[in-house]
């Protein structure tokens, strides 16, 4: 019987009003620089539940009806696991904005957004989040490299 690999569920949300994005300023080193509020889904938990849960730890927002956009899957080189992010966007949420332990938070505008210092692959993720025709960025070995690919 072959062995099952673990999978790590894990979600990160575009939280947008008008022309601005709400960014978040890493504080971990293992993921520098600006990217969107998220983190790991719990066991048991539902992924809806988890992505609002996790954007209310580290921005002080609840939203409101998150839309599921995308996914990324990715093993790291060095382990048997298998990493899926779930990509969502809102633009209906209610709360007063505060950072976390997790990086400082604040609203950029979108125009501003690539020019700034992004989290590796956030601007793949961010062209996926505002498709209507791509869904999926998928990274895969390939003589012990990683490579990658965007449907």
């Amino acid at each position: 019987m072959e062995k099952c690999e673990k999978v790590v569920l894990t979600n990160i949300c575009m939280v947008y009003k008008g022309n601005k994005v709400l960014v978040q300023e890493r504080t971990k080193k293992d993921w520098p620089g600006l990217t969107f509020p998220g983190g790991h889904v719990e066991k048991g938990e539902n992924f809806h539940d988890a992505v609002v849960r996790e954007v209310k730890e580290e921005t002080g927002l609840e939203l409101k009806n998150p839309i599921l956009c995308g996914i990324e899957e990715f093993k790291q080189l060095n382990k048997e696991d298998r990493h899926i992010i779930l990509y969502y966007k809102c633009n209906k949420f209610k709360g007063r904005l505060k950072s976390s332990k997790e990086g400082k938070v604040f609203w950029i505008e979108r125009k501003d957004l690539l020019k700034a210092n992004l989290s590796l692959d956030l601007d793949r993720m961010i062209k996926i989040m505002e498709s209507d025709k791509l869904s999926e960025l998928i990274y895969y070995k390939e003589n012990g490299e990683y490579k990658s690919v965007i449907k």
